[in-house]
């Protein structure tokens, strides 16, 4: 990673630790809702790639009330560059990690699973349409990694390998 302030300013916007945080923050909280043991770390990698790109965002915030895999059936364009997407993203997901790390916002269980903690992070979604958008996108992509419960059918429907 470059230092900060070597960085475009595109990139420290969209970019964000502290964005990208609270977007990997709202997956946990919604993977949570449907297996309290947590987000294996794996699986967290793959947020930032689903909600940050805007054309995928759109096509999951339109089809919320459907299953994730029949949506990415259904809309195979989302898997377009999706693996280079998320290996690009790799570096800000860390960066990410390390901030809510630094901040006490997630624990890590022994084997590997993220858990967020309590009152570490506001409940409400503000911001512009476009990082509410990011919010709830992530919080569906959160419950829906949790629905699947299958981490190898998660990342062979996106067609990456952990």
């Amino acid at each position: 990673m470059k230092r900060w302030d070597h960085r475009p300013f595109e990139v420290r916007n969209l970019f964000n630790p502290a964005f990208c945080g609270l977007v990997l923050f709202k997956a946990l909280l919604g993977y949570e809702e449907e297996n309290p043991d947590g987000m294996p770390y794996s699986l967290a990698l793959l947020v930032l790639p689903l909600c940050l790109h805007k054309d995928s965002r759109l096509v999951l915030a339109d089809n919320s009330r459907s299953y994730l895999l029949k949506t990415v059936e259904n809309n195979p364009q989302l898997l377009v560059g999706f693996a280079a997407r998320a290996s690009d993203l790799m570096p800000f997901s860390l960066e990410a990690f390390g901030l809510l790390a630094e901040r006490g916002c997630f624990t890590v269980s022994p084997d590997g699973r993220l858990k967020t903690v309590p009152d570490k992070m506001r409940k409400s979604v503000t911001g512009t349409a476009e990082s509410v958008s990011c919010q709830r996108v992530a919080r569906f992509v959160g419950k829906e990694f949790a629905r699947i419960a299958d981490r190898v059918t998660v990342y062979t429907t996106f067609g990456v390998r952990p």
